[in-house]
Protein backbone atom coordinates (compact mmCIF):
# COMPACT_ATOMS: atom_id res chain seq x y z
CA UNK A 1 0.00 0.00 0.00
CA UNK A 2 1.28 3.47 -0.86
CA UNK A 3 2.09 5.49 2.24
CA UNK A 4 0.38 8.85 2.67
CA UNK A 5 3.02 11.61 2.61
CA UNK A 6 3.40 13.83 5.65
CA UNK A 7 1.91 17.31 5.66
CA UNK A 8 5.19 18.99 4.79
CA UNK A 9 6.92 20.31 1.71
CA UNK A 10 9.90 22.47 0.82
CA UNK A 11 9.45 25.80 -0.89
CA UNK A 12 12.22 25.58 -3.53
CA UNK A 13 14.97 28.13 -3.93
CA UNK A 14 13.74 28.75 -7.47
CA UNK A 15 10.49 30.12 -6.03
CA UNK A 16 12.24 32.60 -3.74
CA UNK A 17 14.55 33.70 -6.57
CA UNK A 18 11.49 34.41 -8.70
CA UNK A 19 9.91 36.38 -5.83
CA UNK A 20 13.05 38.51 -5.63
CA UNK A 21 12.99 39.11 -9.38
CA UNK A 22 9.53 40.64 -9.20
CA UNK A 23 10.83 43.06 -6.58
CA UNK A 24 9.69 41.44 -3.32
CA UNK A 25 12.03 40.49 -0.46
CA UNK A 26 11.19 36.91 0.60
CA UNK A 27 11.32 38.06 4.23
CA UNK A 28 8.46 40.50 3.56
CA UNK A 29 6.34 37.72 2.05
CA UNK A 30 7.04 35.45 5.01
CA UNK A 31 6.18 38.15 7.52
CA UNK A 32 2.92 38.82 5.68
CA UNK A 33 2.21 35.08 5.89
CA UNK A 34 3.01 35.13 9.64
CA UNK A 35 5.93 32.76 9.17
CA UNK A 36 9.59 33.06 10.27
CA UNK A 37 11.23 35.75 8.12
CA UNK A 38 14.35 33.61 7.59
CA UNK A 39 12.54 30.45 6.47
CA UNK A 40 13.75 30.92 2.90
CA UNK A 41 17.39 30.75 4.05
CA UNK A 42 17.14 27.21 5.41
CA UNK A 43 17.93 24.19 3.24
CA UNK A 44 15.75 22.03 5.47
CA UNK A 45 12.89 24.48 6.03
CA UNK A 46 9.52 22.77 5.67
CA UNK A 47 6.01 24.17 5.56
CA UNK A 48 2.60 22.59 6.00
CA UNK A 49 -0.19 22.86 3.45
CA UNK A 50 -1.79 25.69 5.44
CA UNK A 51 1.54 27.56 5.60
CA UNK A 52 2.16 26.99 1.88
CA UNK A 53 -1.23 28.46 1.08
CA UNK A 54 -0.50 31.37 3.43
CA UNK A 55 2.64 32.22 1.43
CA UNK A 56 0.61 32.50 -1.77
CA UNK A 57 -2.12 34.54 -0.11
CA UNK A 58 0.60 36.88 1.15
CA UNK A 59 1.85 37.29 -2.42
CA UNK A 60 -1.66 38.11 -3.62
CA UNK A 61 -1.99 40.73 -0.88
CA UNK A 62 1.41 42.33 -1.50
CA UNK A 63 1.20 42.34 -5.32
CA UNK A 64 -2.49 42.40 -6.32
CA UNK A 65 -1.92 42.07 -10.06
CA UNK A 66 -3.68 39.66 -12.44
CA UNK A 67 -1.75 36.54 -13.36
CA UNK A 68 1.09 37.13 -10.89
CA UNK A 69 1.62 33.35 -10.77
CA UNK A 70 2.37 33.27 -14.50
CA UNK A 71 4.95 36.00 -13.99
CA UNK A 72 6.61 34.02 -11.21
CA UNK A 73 6.99 30.98 -13.48
CA UNK A 74 8.46 33.09 -16.29
CA UNK A 75 11.00 34.49 -13.83
CA UNK A 76 11.95 31.10 -12.39
CA UNK A 77 15.52 29.90 -12.84
CA UNK A 78 15.45 26.24 -13.85
CA UNK A 79 19.01 25.69 -12.64
CA UNK A 80 18.09 26.16 -8.96
CA UNK A 81 15.21 23.67 -8.91
CA UNK A 82 15.74 20.69 -6.54
CA UNK A 83 17.35 17.68 -8.24
CA UNK A 84 14.16 15.63 -8.49
CA UNK A 85 12.32 18.50 -10.17
CA UNK A 86 15.26 19.47 -12.34
CA UNK A 87 15.42 15.88 -13.58
CA UNK A 88 12.06 16.43 -15.27
CA UNK A 89 13.60 18.99 -17.63
CA UNK A 90 16.03 16.32 -18.87
CA UNK A 91 13.46 13.55 -19.27
CA UNK A 92 13.11 11.48 -22.44
CA UNK A 93 9.93 13.28 -23.50
CA UNK A 94 7.15 15.50 -22.16
CA UNK A 95 5.19 12.55 -20.77
CA UNK A 96 8.24 11.25 -18.92
CA UNK A 97 8.88 14.74 -17.52
CA UNK A 98 5.31 15.10 -16.26
CA UNK A 99 5.39 11.67 -14.64
CA UNK A 100 8.66 12.51 -12.90
CA UNK A 101 7.06 15.62 -11.42
CA UNK A 102 4.01 13.61 -10.34
CA UNK A 103 6.19 10.93 -8.72
CA UNK A 104 8.14 13.57 -6.80
CA UNK A 105 4.94 15.16 -5.53
CA UNK A 106 3.46 11.80 -4.57
CA UNK A 107 6.50 10.89 -2.48
CA UNK A 108 7.64 14.24 -1.13
CA UNK A 109 4.69 16.64 -0.90
CA UNK A 110 1.05 16.69 0.21
CA UNK A 111 0.06 17.66 -3.34
CA UNK A 112 -0.94 14.80 -5.63
CA UNK A 113 -1.21 15.11 -9.43
CA UNK A 114 -3.69 12.93 -11.30
CA UNK A 115 -3.70 12.16 -15.04
CA UNK A 116 -6.64 11.06 -17.15
CA UNK A 117 -6.13 10.29 -20.84
CA UNK A 118 -9.00 9.83 -23.26
CA UNK A 119 -9.68 10.59 -26.93
CA UNK A 120 -6.42 12.38 -27.55
CA UNK A 121 -6.64 14.54 -24.41
CA UNK A 122 -4.71 14.35 -21.13
CA UNK A 123 -6.39 16.06 -18.18
CA UNK A 124 -4.23 16.98 -15.19
CA UNK A 125 -5.76 17.80 -11.82
CA UNK A 126 -4.26 18.41 -8.39
CA UNK A 127 -5.39 17.45 -4.89
CA UNK A 128 -3.97 18.74 -1.61
CA UNK A 129 -4.72 15.88 0.78
CA UNK A 130 -4.42 17.96 3.96
CA UNK A 131 -6.13 21.11 2.68
CA UNK A 132 -8.95 22.57 4.78
CA UNK A 133 -9.59 25.42 2.32
CA UNK A 134 -9.44 25.92 -1.46
CA UNK A 135 -6.01 26.28 -3.06
CA UNK A 136 -5.20 29.99 -3.65
CA UNK A 137 -5.73 31.00 -7.26
CA UNK A 138 -2.11 32.10 -7.63
CA UNK A 139 -0.90 28.65 -6.49
CA UNK A 140 -3.03 27.01 -9.19
CA UNK A 141 -1.59 29.42 -11.75
CA UNK A 142 1.97 28.57 -10.71
CA UNK A 143 1.29 24.81 -10.85
CA UNK A 144 -0.31 24.84 -14.31
CA UNK A 145 2.14 27.35 -15.76
CA UNK A 146 5.08 25.26 -14.50
CA UNK A 147 3.75 22.12 -16.19
CA UNK A 148 3.26 23.98 -19.46
CA UNK A 149 6.71 25.59 -19.23
CA UNK A 150 8.19 22.14 -18.60
CA UNK A 151 6.88 21.06 -21.99
CA UNK A 152 7.96 24.24 -23.75
CA UNK A 153 11.47 24.35 -22.33
CA UNK A 154 11.95 20.60 -22.62
CA UNK A 155 10.84 20.30 -26.25
CA UNK A 156 11.98 23.75 -27.37
CA UNK A 157 8.55 24.18 -28.97
CA UNK A 158 5.80 26.77 -28.17
CA UNK A 159 3.35 24.12 -26.98
CA UNK A 160 -0.18 25.18 -26.06
CA UNK A 161 -2.73 23.24 -23.98
CA UNK A 162 -6.11 22.39 -25.45
CA UNK A 163 -7.72 24.39 -22.65
CA UNK A 164 -7.33 25.49 -19.03
CA UNK A 165 -10.25 25.29 -16.61
CA UNK A 166 -10.46 27.38 -13.43
CA UNK A 167 -12.95 27.10 -10.59
CA UNK A 168 -12.73 30.87 -10.04
CA UNK A 169 -15.17 33.12 -11.83
CA UNK A 170 -12.70 35.99 -12.22
CA UNK A 171 -11.01 38.33 -12.54
CA UNK A 172 -10.72 37.41 -16.19
CA UNK A 173 -7.56 38.62 -17.90
CA UNK A 174 -6.19 38.44 -21.43
CA UNK A 175 -2.82 37.59 -19.86
CA UNK A 176 -3.97 33.98 -19.35
CA UNK A 177 -5.00 33.59 -22.97
CA UNK A 178 -1.68 35.08 -24.08
CA UNK A 179 0.41 32.84 -21.82
CA UNK A 180 -1.34 29.50 -22.33
CA UNK A 181 -2.36 30.12 -25.94
CA UNK A 182 -5.68 28.28 -25.54
CA UNK A 183 -9.26 28.83 -24.39
CA UNK A 184 -9.67 29.61 -20.68
CA UNK A 185 -12.82 28.40 -18.93
CA UNK A 186 -13.96 30.02 -15.68
CA UNK A 187 -16.48 28.69 -13.16
CA UNK A 188 -15.47 25.06 -13.80
CA UNK A 189 -16.22 22.24 -11.37
CA UNK A 190 -12.51 21.90 -10.61
CA UNK A 191 -9.16 23.29 -11.76
CA UNK A 192 -7.90 21.33 -14.75
CA UNK A 193 -5.09 21.54 -17.31
CA UNK A 194 -5.91 19.73 -20.56
CA UNK A 195 -3.06 18.83 -22.93
CA UNK A 196 -2.84 17.09 -26.30
CA UNK A 197 -1.83 13.44 -25.96
CA UNK A 198 0.38 13.81 -29.04
CA UNK A 199 2.33 16.63 -27.38
CA UNK A 200 3.24 14.37 -24.46
CA UNK A 201 5.17 12.12 -26.84
CA UNK A 202 7.39 14.95 -28.08
CA UNK A 203 11.04 14.21 -27.22
CA UNK A 204 13.20 16.42 -25.06
CA UNK A 205 16.39 17.21 -27.02
CA UNK A 206 18.10 17.93 -23.69
CA UNK A 207 17.85 14.27 -22.68
CA UNK A 208 21.52 13.31 -22.69
CA UNK A 209 24.17 12.24 -20.19
CA UNK A 210 26.02 15.56 -20.23
CA UNK A 211 23.02 17.57 -19.06
CA UNK A 212 22.11 15.00 -16.43
CA UNK A 213 25.48 15.55 -14.79
CA UNK A 214 24.22 18.75 -13.18
CA UNK A 215 21.52 16.99 -11.15
CA UNK A 216 23.55 15.67 -8.21
CA UNK A 217 27.17 14.85 -7.46
CA UNK A 218 26.13 11.20 -7.34
CA UNK A 219 24.77 11.27 -10.86
CA UNK A 220 27.81 13.17 -12.07
CA UNK A 221 30.07 10.55 -10.53
CA UNK A 222 28.02 7.83 -12.19
CA UNK A 223 28.48 9.39 -15.61
CA UNK A 224 32.24 9.09 -15.37
CA UNK A 225 32.08 5.42 -14.57
CA UNK A 226 31.33 4.45 -18.17
CA UNK A 227 34.75 5.64 -19.17
CA UNK A 228 36.46 4.22 -16.07
CA UNK A 229 34.99 0.73 -16.14
CA UNK A 230 34.65 -1.87 -18.84
CA UNK A 231 32.45 -4.69 -17.52
CA UNK A 232 28.94 -4.81 -18.91
CA UNK A 233 27.52 -4.97 -15.39
CA UNK A 234 29.14 -1.67 -14.46
CA UNK A 235 27.99 -0.06 -17.70
CA UNK A 236 24.42 -1.22 -17.10
CA UNK A 237 24.47 0.21 -13.57
CA UNK A 238 25.61 3.60 -14.82
CA UNK A 239 22.75 3.73 -17.33
CA UNK A 240 20.33 2.61 -14.63
CA UNK A 241 21.46 5.35 -12.24
CA UNK A 242 20.77 7.88 -14.98
CA UNK A 243 17.28 6.54 -15.58
CA UNK A 244 15.98 5.63 -12.12
CA UNK A 245 14.18 8.91 -11.46
CA UNK A 246 11.77 8.20 -14.33
CA UNK A 247 10.64 4.93 -12.75
CA UNK A 248 11.71 1.32 -13.13
CA UNK A 249 13.95 1.12 -16.23
CA UNK A 250 13.43 -1.83 -18.54
CA UNK A 251 16.11 -4.05 -20.07
CA UNK A 252 15.09 -2.90 -23.55
CA UNK A 253 15.63 0.74 -22.59
CA UNK A 254 19.09 0.03 -21.19
CA UNK A 255 20.03 -1.96 -24.29
CA UNK A 256 18.99 0.97 -26.49
CA UNK A 257 21.12 3.37 -24.42
CA UNK A 258 24.13 1.04 -24.73
CA UNK A 259 23.58 0.69 -28.49
CA UNK A 260 23.07 -3.08 -28.52
CA UNK A 261 20.19 -5.49 -28.91
CA UNK A 262 18.22 -6.66 -25.90
CA UNK A 263 19.27 -10.27 -26.56
CA UNK A 264 22.96 -9.34 -26.73
CA UNK A 265 22.75 -7.37 -23.50
CA UNK A 266 20.96 -10.20 -21.70
CA UNK A 267 23.60 -12.69 -22.85
CA UNK A 268 26.50 -10.49 -21.75
CA UNK A 269 24.91 -9.92 -18.32
CA UNK A 270 24.43 -13.70 -17.92
CA UNK A 271 28.04 -14.33 -18.98
CA UNK A 272 29.17 -12.21 -16.03
CA UNK A 273 27.05 -14.31 -13.65
CA UNK A 274 24.52 -11.57 -13.00
CA UNK A 275 20.86 -10.85 -13.66
CA UNK A 276 19.29 -7.57 -14.71
CA UNK A 277 17.28 -7.52 -11.49
CA UNK A 278 20.45 -7.84 -9.41
CA UNK A 279 22.11 -4.99 -11.30
CA UNK A 280 19.04 -2.81 -10.77
CA UNK A 281 19.16 -3.48 -7.04
CA UNK A 282 22.92 -2.79 -6.94
CA UNK A 283 22.48 0.49 -8.82
CA UNK A 284 19.78 1.63 -6.45
CA UNK A 285 21.84 0.69 -3.41
CA UNK A 286 24.98 2.50 -4.61
CA UNK A 287 23.17 5.64 -5.72
CA UNK A 288 20.99 5.61 -2.60
CA UNK A 289 24.03 5.60 -0.33
CA UNK A 290 25.56 8.45 -2.30
CA UNK A 291 22.42 10.56 -2.16
CA UNK A 292 21.92 9.93 1.56
CA UNK A 293 25.48 11.11 2.18
CA UNK A 294 24.26 14.62 1.31
CA UNK A 295 22.45 15.80 4.48
CA UNK A 296 20.46 18.43 2.56
CA UNK A 297 18.67 15.83 0.41
CA UNK A 298 15.33 14.81 1.92
CA UNK A 299 14.98 11.04 2.40
CA UNK A 300 11.68 10.95 0.52
CA UNK A 301 13.38 12.79 -2.33
CA UNK A 302 16.01 10.04 -2.40
CA UNK A 303 13.21 7.49 -2.80
CA UNK A 304 11.89 9.51 -5.73
CA UNK A 305 15.29 9.76 -7.41
CA UNK A 306 15.75 6.01 -7.05
CA UNK A 307 12.49 5.38 -8.92
CA UNK A 308 10.41 3.87 -6.10
CA UNK A 309 6.65 4.23 -6.37
CA UNK A 310 6.25 4.88 -2.65
CA UNK A 311 8.46 5.52 0.33
CA UNK A 312 7.62 2.27 2.11
CA UNK A 313 9.09 0.25 -0.78
CA UNK A 314 12.34 2.22 -0.51
CA UNK A 315 12.50 1.79 3.25
CA UNK A 316 11.98 -1.99 2.98
CA UNK A 317 14.65 -2.31 0.29
CA UNK A 318 17.12 -0.20 2.25
CA UNK A 319 16.67 -2.30 5.39
CA UNK A 320 17.36 -5.41 3.31
CA UNK A 321 20.58 -3.81 1.96
CA UNK A 322 21.97 -2.23 5.10
CA UNK A 323 20.06 -3.65 8.09
CA UNK A 324 19.18 -0.04 9.01
CA UNK A 325 16.58 2.53 8.10
CA UNK A 326 17.75 5.33 5.77
CA UNK A 327 17.67 7.78 8.68
CA UNK A 328 19.76 5.50 10.90
CA UNK A 329 22.27 4.95 8.08
CA UNK A 330 22.53 8.69 7.48
CA UNK A 331 23.15 9.36 11.18
CA UNK A 332 25.99 6.84 11.17
CA UNK A 333 27.51 7.53 7.76
CA UNK A 334 26.04 10.58 6.09
CA UNK A 335 28.52 13.29 6.97
CA UNK A 336 31.69 11.23 6.93
CA UNK A 337 31.17 8.89 4.00
CA UNK A 338 33.27 9.91 0.98
CA UNK A 339 31.83 9.61 -2.48
CA UNK A 340 34.19 6.81 -3.38
CA UNK A 341 32.86 4.68 -0.53
CA UNK A 342 29.30 4.92 -1.85
CA UNK A 343 30.21 3.96 -5.39
CA UNK A 344 32.72 1.22 -4.83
Amino acid sequence: MTAIPADKCKVPLAFWRAVERIGLPPSAVLRQARLPATLHLSDSGMVTTAQYFAIFRALEELVPEPALGLRLVREADTAVHPPSTLAAFHARDYRDGLYRVARFKRLCTPEQLSFSEEKGEVSITSDWIYASEPEPAIATDVAFAFLVELGRRGTGQPLAPLRVEFMRVGPKSDVYQAFFGCPIKYGASRNKLVLKSSDLDRPFPGHNPELLEILTPALAAAMGELQARSSIGDQVKVVLKRSLASGRPELSQVAHDLNMSERTLQRRITDEGKTFRELLSDARRELGRQLLSNPTTDIDEVACLLGYQDRSSFYRAFRDWEGLTPLQWRELNGRDTPAAHALH
